[in-house]
């Protein structure tokens, strides 16, 4: 079995048209980055979430679950607390969408410092590769992630695989154990997002992976 998980509210989630997205952004690309992926931490309402986590995966997986987790804190500290004492993996197969030099932009910067992206970024989302170093696409390099992630599944020993990510890595993998196209599920994603700490199942069997139902908190 796998079960996906998006990491619980973080403080970015929380404040993300008061804070991280000030107009004019007080950050560079780089720096804006690194925030996010090393400073970011959960909310009081996200560490509540791991308490639901903690019991609702002691219930739905066996006792030893190999644990994955990406590098940023926010899902590092999903993983430390809602399965408390078990090793876990780091992996960048897991990370959020690198969105390059745009980190954290507003999208009135974004098109005013960038113009030549601005169509690619309104109506072909999933195709966008956002400027600056690192910066990738979700069609592209994102869904190589997943796929890379998922092939790796396949050898994996322990039975269940409990994996802690991001809402748009979330939508490359579904598109590659789901085998569906991402656009179909980014228009999806338009109407309602992953909520944080959510659990998606998927069950393998015959070298595929079968959805199986998703179970999210009510806090």
């Amino acid at each position: 079995m796998l079960f996906l998980v998006r990491h619980a509210e973080s403080i970015e989630n929380a404040t993300k048209y008061t804070g991280f997205y000030e107009n004019p952004r007080p950050w560079t690309g780089p720096a804006a980055h690194a925030l996010s992926r090393d400073v970011v931490g959960l909310t009081p309402r996200g560490f509540l979430q791991c308490l639901w986590l903690r019991q609702t995966l002691r219930d739905l997986t066996g006792p030893d679950p190999a644990i994955r987790t990406s590098q940023y804190r926010r899902a590092l500290d999903t993983a430390a607390l809602a399965l408390p004492g078990l090793p876990y993996e780091v992996t960048a197969l897991l990370n959020e969408q690198h969105y390059g030099a745009a980190t954290y932009m507003t999208k009135q910067e974004l098109y005013a410092t960038y113009p030549e992206g601005t169509e690619d970024r309104q109506t072909r989302k999933h195709l966008w590769t956002p400027p600056g170093v690192g910066g990738e696409s979700l069609a592209c390099g994102v869904l190589r992630r997943a796929t890379a992630f998922v092939d790796g599944l396949h050898t994996a020993s322990a039975p269940d695989v409990v994996a802690f990510t991001h809402h748009t890595a979330i939508l490359a993998l579904r598109a590659v154990l789901e085998r569906r196209p991402v656009t179909e599920l980014v228009d999806e994603a338009r109407m309602r997002k992953t909520p944080n700490a959510a659990v998606l199942v998927y069950e393998q069997a015959d070298g595929l992976f079968h959805a199986r139902g998703t179970v999210q908190p009510d806090c």
